[in-house]
């Protein structure tokens, strides 16, 4: 009997099967030698959110976001550390299992989706943390909290997009991996994590449109913080998003041959 090819009956689910076998062993390796475990998907956020927090609350007059500010920042700093993750890990995806991508019949956009989904459990596993702040500092919770689903599929989209696009770039040209770290650090700043876009100038705020992450955050954010809501930013997330993920498509099927001559 013959394998399932692509486009075979069977090979979605063979593919799905496979996909949750490389993101479950992706997480089993990441947490086998840690002695604190789950603690690792929660702590990086929750530090970084208390440094902010401190800095914006008690040692500067805070002049953006909304209160209790605490849940304002985990909002954006959870979905932030997943993609931050998920981009570092892109760099990464094809080099680090070269033989099993030359050798295996599964279509190979999965080494970029494994890594979505095992960032993405990550980050569902750190939402508690998002819970009890809310309930301890007494946040609000309304019907925009719906958006958070939503929020969830449009950063995925997202990722498999932009890792379909950073994960054979990097094989071809390995000083990418450099520069998406590079990136990543001004893009932490230039998107509303430690402000909302109703923060942003004017001027600002009409180019923050383009920033995909703008719209995922207010999404995130306006359970707690309706006031939050920036229409433009959310559409212009769902075009750019798609736009990505479109050339992400392209882009893999044309260089996949490349990618793998160079393994």
């Amino acid at each position: 009997m013959t394998s399932p090819t692509v486009g075979a009956p069977g090979s979605p689910r063979r593919y799905l099967h496979s996909l949750w076998l490389l993101s479950a062993r992706d997480l089993k390796v990441r947490y086998a030698t840690s002695a604190l475990g789950y603690l690792w998907s929660v702590l990086d956020p929750l530090v970084m959110s208390a440094i902010y927090w401190f800095v914006f609350t008690q040692i500067f007059n805070r002049g953006v976001g909304e209160d209790p500010y605490i849940v304002f920042l985990i909002t954006a700093l959870l979905p932030w550390v997943w993609f931050n993750a998920a981009m570092s890990d892109f760099t990464r995806a094809f080099n680090k299992d070269s033989r099993l991508v030359r050798s295996t019949a599964i279509p190979r956009s999965i080494w970029v989706n494994r890594i979505v989904l095992s960032k993405g459990i990550e980050f569902l596993c750190s939402i508690p943390v998002l819970v009890v702040f809310a309930l301890f500092t007494g946040a609000p919770v309304g019907w925009g909290l719906l958006w958070f689903p939503a929020a969830v599929l449009l950063q995925l989209l997202l990722l498999v997009g932009l890792g379909l696009i950073i994960a054979p770039l990097c094989v071809l040209w390995t000083d990418l991996e450099r520069t998406t770290r590079l990136v990543l650090r001004a893009l932490f700043y230039a998107s509303p994590i430690i402000y909302g876009v109703k923060d942003l100038p004017a001027g600002f705020s009409d180019i923050a449109v383009f920033n995909p992450l703008a719209g995922i955050f207010t999404m995130y954010r306006v359970g707690f913080f309706p006031d939050q809501w920036e229409t433009s930013a959310v559409v212009g997330s769902v075009v750019v998003t798609l736009l990505i993920l479109a050339v992400g498509v392209l882009t893999f099927r044309r260089l996949e041959p490349a990618v793998l001559k160079e393994l």
